[in-house]
């Protein structure tokens, strides 16, 4: 009898299909959300995701390589992996490669999942995120939401990825394309909610609503100096006894990392090029400041060979963290970079701000103003913000932080980001919004 309820509960639920491109365990942050986003709609939906093999470093484990689909369950979510090449995120060409396979490898599964009532697509990879979410809106007969995390072409115009107009003319037709043939477009910020009109000019724009990104704030929170697993990190990484200007996430082209770290040679504990020791800042209570940087991307030799050229020894390069372990690592930072390029504002949304919003950790932004994370952190007086390209005032940020190392007045800004996320940005409320939203539809 209680089979027969499940069984039926089961068949009164809508079925919602989700193009991910990555899902856990790779530790794309657009893969964790989806993850606990598909997880937290379970109770309302019976949800596939179609997403590739994990991948997010480019490298594949053997038991993804003999097969074109694999089908897992994780979770109670139905999971169709695609088989993809593995790539270089160096490498312009093998990165593109990977993304078209994923994009045609997605397209053919989409025959593979049975009837679906939603299709749900996020805007990664560019472009071609919001084409899958029309051709599922297509194949299935279904109501199409377009979740854009980031804007693009905008984002490719902002840093110059791309010279060619004609090419960036193209993008721009095909992504008003995917949003006009949504049923709704759900952008995660303020900002972003004006690029999306200003791209139709005053003409009819489409259905939107803005629901912030989130994090688990049950499994990310504040935990003392002292913790075991926190000493544990820090010693690993050389980090003990240590004040931790940290950078945590996707060491990216969206970010201007490259010249952030030309600002931390007036920061530098090491040889000059006279061959001159410099020792390095310190704050009052006696610690050496050392700035961390977690993660890995297509920037990251560029930083590490910066640090070995101009002999960095307060520099440290930690990999990417395994969801295990990234409450411990965000808690060993004492202050937290949270940066974007200029011209980012309106066209991407740094989320790892909510990470370091959960662990209770100030926040070092350099970020546009009226940007939709400066906004928040102005708003709950977690941090200190510059602009980006203002590099003058970046050092001058980062030597108001070395001076209040362990003042009540850093404690209070990671307190007060704390007091807000659980307020306002917590899973759950995010979670049930998409709900609504979706339902409504």
């Amino acid at each position: 009898m209680r089979e027969e309820n499940w069984m039926d509960s089961n068949k009164a639920k809508k079925n919602l299909l989700i193009y991910a491109h990555y899902y856990i365990p790779d530790a794309a942050s657009t893969g964790q959300i989806l993850c606990e986003l598909a997880e937290g709609m379970l109770d309302r939906f019976n949800i596939t995701v179609i997403c590739v093999v994990p991948s997010y470093l480019g490298t594949i484990d053997e038991q993804y390589k003999t097969k074109k689909y694999y089908r897992e369950n994780i979770n109670g979510v139905e999971v169709l992996r695609i088989r993809v090449p593995e790539f270089s995120k160096a490498n312009k060409k093998s990165r593109i490669k990977n993304i078209v396979s994923y994009f045609f490898g997605a397209m053919g599964a989409t025959f593979k999942v049975g009837k679906q009532d939603y299709v749900f697509s996020i805007s990664q990879p560019p472009i071609l995120g919001g084409l899958l979410g029309v051709w599922g809106k297509w194949v299935k007969h279904a109501k199409f939401i377009y979740n854009i995390q980031d804007f693009n072409p905008e984002q490719v115009l902002a840093i110059g990825y791309s010279k060619s107009k004609k090419i960036t003319d193209l993008m721009m037709h095909f992504d008003k394309f995917s949003c006009k043939k949504s049923n709704l477009v759900i952008t995660v910020g303020r900002d972003l909610v004006q690029t999306l009109k200003n791209r139709f000019e005053g003409k009819k724009v489409p259905n939107f609503v803005m629901i912030n990104n989130w994090i688990n704030e049950k499994e990310i929170y504040p935990l003392s100096s002292d913790d075991e697993n926190v000493m544990q990190f820090k010693k690993k990484y050389g980090l003990e006894d240590k004040f931790v200007i940290m950078y945590s996430g996707n060491i990216g082209l969206y970010y201007d990392l490259e010249n952030l770290i030309k600002v931390l040679k007036k920061f530098r504990k090491g040889y000059n090029k006279e061959g001159i020791y410099e020792p390095g800042p310190k704050t009052k209570d006696g610690r050496e400041v050392v700035f961390a940087f977690v993660g890995a991307g297509p920037v990251l030799d560029k930083l590490v060979n910066y640090s070995k050229k101009h002999c960095f020894e307060n520099i440290v390069f930690i990999p990417y963290q395994e969801k295990s372990q990234l409450n411990y690592s965000l808690n060993a930072g004492d202050v937290h970079w949270c940066v974007n390029a200029k011209g980012i504002k309106g066209v991407s949304c740094p989320s790892k701000a909510y990470g370091i919003m959960a662990a209770g950790k100030a926040i070092l932004g350099v970020l546009e103003d009226g940007s939709e994370i400066r906004s928040l952190i102005e708003e709950c007086g977690c941090g200190k913000c510059c602009e980006p390209g203002e590099y003058g005032k970046i050092a001058a940020e980062i030597r108001y932080f070395i001076s209040k190392a362990g003042s009540p007045e850093l404690e209070k800004m990671g307190r007060s980001g704390r007091e807000y996320l659980e307020k306002n940005l917590t899973k759950e409320v995010s979670v049930r919004r998409y709900e609504e939203e979706i339902l409504k539809l």
